[in-house]
């Protein structure tokens, strides 16, 4: 069990709840999020501020993050940078 605070009430206020797994983050999520966006494949989905309708099996899988293996990364608000390792 993990103790997790919530926002409530437009975001002014918070409550702690106890959380058996920790599924709405990471790779697990991503596994679940593949198995409703599976489930709900006939239904539609609005876009564009409420404008425009696409069906929940045309929009494209999520591509995956590219590495930042060798490539300089920026910290401190962009004010140092070091060589990425992974």
């Amino acid at each position: 069990m993990v103790k997790v605070k919530i926002r409530t009430g437009r975001g002014t206020g918070t409550i702690e709840v106890d959380v058996d797994d920790l599924k709405f983050s990471g790779e697990e999520f991503k596994k679940i999020q593949a198995e409703r966006k599976k489930a709900a494949a006939g239904r539609t989905v609005t876009t564009g501020r409420g404008t425009g309708r696409r069906k929940l099996a045309d929009i494209p899988e999520p591509k995956a993050r590219p590495s930042t293996k060798g490539k300089t990364r920026s910290t401190g608000r962009g004010t140092g940078s070091r060589k990425g390792t992974t």
